[in-house]
């Protein structure tokens, strides 16, 4: 890495600038590093502009999934610059995904030292709240049980215990995730009608707590995996529950099993576009973040959007 210039994009709520370079690798002496703070009004697009404005061959995101997401959108729009991630939030669900260490100092060697795969990234379009959105995301996008979990996770609790907040929110979030009618298109098709609660299309399919969500999800094959969810009452849901947590989670870690079948209330499917259109508006999340209801959207991958540095293991 000897001459080469890495931008280190960082949100301040997550970590200092002063934190971040004493964890600084030996190698980051023979590396020319330029820093820029991301704000309130700008998540990381905009500081990652300046970083590549600045010639960076590397630009690492150093903060949540929000903060990701931002970093990637930008490079993601014709950057040959490489990503890196240093994980700071309490999903670090790409990061997870992708092996990259969850500590400062060997997320850093790895932004420093490490190779690249290349990463496929999400476009979703949408009018929300009234006005039209159109954003990148690298893990998941959708409807439903994740959006609420996000809405109604306590923001005390999650910056005491982490993660395990979302456990806590999720009774109130399946109170609230009402099956709804929809008509959805795939990759070009006639609209097929549906009803759920909960329409995920993701990227990476593994949750905190080993959950395989989208069990057979890989970021870089130039497709998308949709899961939809029409679990109703305690007994379904344990179903489905027994199904992610156990039979394509814990069970498939510890063995050589393969997916088992889905329950009856969950559907799979592999896509490239799709189009989706609600009867009554709900709250559109994307990476964690919440941005308010829509009544439709289209979801669409761009193919090896981005190359990032992660766990030589993880390559496909």
């Amino acid at each position: 890495m000897s001459g080469s210039r890495i931008a280190i994009v960082w949100n301040p709520s997550k970590t200092s600038r002063e934190d971040l370079e004493r964890a600084l690798p030996a190698s980051a002496a023979d590396a020319e590093v330029s820093w820029h703070e991301t704000t309130p009004d700008d998540p990381g697009q905009g500081a990652t502009g300046e970083a590549l404005a600045a010639g960076a061959a590397v630009v690492v995101a150093a903060g949540g999934d929000g903060t990701v997401r931002a970093v990637a959108e930008r490079l993601a729009q014709g950057a040959s610059a490489e990503l890196a991630i240093v994980p700071l939030g309490t999903g670090n669900l790409l990061a997870r995904n992708l092996g990259v260490p969850l500590g400062l100092a060997g997320a850093l060697t790895r932004a420093f030292e490490g190779e690249s795969r290349a990463l496929d990234i999400g476009w979703i379009t949408a009018e929300v709240d009234g006005a039209k959105s159109r954003q990148a995301f690298a893990v998941l996008a959708g409807i439903g049980l994740d959006a609420h979990m996000i809405v109604e996770t306590d923001e005390d609790l999650k910056s005491k215990v982490g993660w395990l907040a979302y456990v806590e929110s999720l009774g109130r979030a399946l109170s609230a995730s009402a099956v709804v009618k929809m008509a959805i298109a795939v990759d070009g098709a006639a609209p097929e009608r549906a009803e759920g609660h909960t329409l995920l299309v993701g990227n990476c399919g593994t949750l905190q707590g080993g959950i395989a969500l989208l069990p057979d999800a890989d970021p870089s094959d130039g497709e998308l995996d949709l899961l939809l969810l029409s679990a109703e009452g305690m007994g379904q849901w344990l179903d489905t529950l027994r199904s992610f947590m156990w039979d394509n989670g814990i069970r498939r870690l510890f063995s050589r099993h393969e997916r088992a079948e889905s329950a009856d209330t969950a559907t799979h499917g592999r896509v490239r576009r799709v189009t989706v259109e609600l009867a009554e508006p709900r709250v559109l999340e994307v990476d964690g973040d919440d941005l308010g209801e829509t009544a439709a959207f289209t979801i669409e991958v761009q193919p090896e959007a981005v190359r990032v540095r992660c766990d030589a293991a993880a390559k496909q």
